[in-house]
């Protein structure tokens, strides 16, 4: 039940901050429910490949390289859901702070 809640939340943060990005378009809550989804399941399996693989270079930028994998994420789940559309990488960027801000106070809200 907790996962369904989190991914509820995650589509809720995607789609308000959809709303609030001009470059961002999120065209429904489905979408953004897709988006959720898609978001969990790259996360899931590509972040840490791409974490591997880019090991050197995020020790050189003191982990900042990490913002730059998770904007790539972004444009990735932009390419798979029809819906959701990533005007560039910058707004992908920022899309990706926005919302990791998000669920990180959801997190610490709900963490008994």
């Amino acid at each position: 039940m907790r996962i369904i809640i989190k991914f509820l939340f995650t589509a809720l943060a995607v789609f308000a901050t959809g709303y609030l990005l001009p470059g961002i378009t999120v065209e429904s809550l489905v979408a953004a429910i897709f988006v959720a989804v898609v978001l969990a399941i790259l996360n899931t399996f590509l972040k840490p490949v791409l974490v591997a693989l880019t090991i050197p270079l995020t020790i050189l930028t003191l982990g900042l390289f990490l913002l730059v994998i998770n904007a790539v994420i972004i444009l990735i789940a932009g390419y798979f859901v029809d819906g959701f559309v990533v005007a560039n990488f910058w707004w992908a960027l920022l899309f990706s702070i926005i919302v990791s801000i998000i669920m990180s106070v959801y997190d610490s809200a709900t963490k008994k």
